[in-house]
């Protein structure tokens, strides 16, 4: 056995090993499906209750007004960004 072989076993078992170790951690398709479900719903669910909430706000003032609804709809962007970026990290 050459000095260089021994080597070489070990990366390659060090590779095989982190390749059984990678399949094993894989995520199904059904469990990336509902990740990214949980993500869309963390965005878009504080959009619309912003925007319900607002157009509550804006029809009890007199007048034709949209003020609260965009403020409020902008409001639930943010919020949902900050979900959004929050379970990405608390993910990785």
């Amino acid at each position: 056995m050459k000095p260089g072989d021994d080597k070489l076993t070990r990366r390659v078992e060090q590779q095989a090993k982190r390749m059984q170790r990678a399949e094993r951690e894989r995520s199904t398709l059904l469990a990336q499906t509902i990740y990214l479900g949980s993500l869309g719903l963390m965005f878009i669910l504080p959009v619309i209750a912003g925007a319900y909430l607002g157009h509550w706000l804006d029809s009890k003032l007199a007048g034709y007004s949209m003020r609260w609804t965009l403020s409020l709809m902008f409001l639930g962007i943010v919020i949902g960004g900050f979900n959004v970026f929050w379970m990405i990290r608390s993910h990785e």
